[in-house]
């Protein structure tokens, strides 16, 4: 990954944390989901995240009961790929703030769901309970620059997308080797053995230049 490209994430990663710590969301109350018809291993505030994960990167269900993820796309989506394992890892900074982002999400939509004249299912949180024609429409509306809050929900999809395409929470060499579902998806090459990548054939076909004599081992210039 080139250095431009690694701060951009970081810096990525920088806006929704901050973002989402200021985010006004005193007072929400996310409505409650009936604990007896939520699956066993997961609970509203996940099941929550993983809709709006699905939102982002639509895969396919992982069970025919299946409530976060629509199942409108073939293959793995952001969900299988841990987006909310990468919400709540601790170096993005975020964790602190996904009950609230994830109870305001909820709050979102009910307003939403009053506002088109749609039912949301009431036995899961109210996210999780529209359709997906219907989570990609709020989705939208939270998305637009017009919003004070924009970033931070930019910041949220963003983080779920960078979990699918970069394993962004996990070593790269050991996501590729364990079968990480978006880097397969997308074929990443794997390493070397020793945990880098080298590229023998060169894009012009020949080598443009030699490495400085005091370059180190991990490539970097002395």
């Amino acid at each position: 990954m080139s250095s431009d490209a690694a701060l951009s994430r970081r810096r990525l990663l920088q806006i929704v944390s901050a973002a989402a710590l200021t985010l006004p969301l005193t007072g929400l109350r996310m409505p409650a989901a009936r604990a007896d018809v939520l699956p066993r291993s997961l609970d509203a505030e996940t099941l929550t995240l993983e809709a709006w994960s699905d939102t982002m990167v639509p895969g396919e269900k992982r069970s025919p009961d299946d409530r976060a993820i629509a199942g409108v796309a073939a293959g793995p989506g952001a969900v299988q790929a841990g987006a909310v394992d990468m919400m709540r890892f601790g170096p993005v900074g975020l964790a602190p703030a996904v009950p609230a982002l994830a109870a305001g999400l909820n709050a979102e939509a009910v307003r939403y769901a009053a506002t088109v004249g749609v039912l949301p299912d009431p036995t899961v949180p109210p996210f999780v309970g529209l359709p997906f024609e219907h989570r990609t429409g709020l989705a939208l509306q939270l998305l637009d620059t017009g919003r004070p809050d924009q970033l931070v929900w930019y910041g949220l999809a963003g983080i779920a997308m960078l979990a699918f395409h970069t394993a962004g929470h996990l070593s790269t060499p050991d996501a590729v080797r364990s079968g990480h579902p978006g880097l397969a998806w997308l074929d990443f090459p794997q390493p070397d053995a020793d945990g880098l990548w080298r590229y023998p054939v060169f894009s012009y076909r020949r080598r443009l230049a030699r490495p400085h004599p005091r370059t180190t081992r991990t490539g970097q210039p002395a």
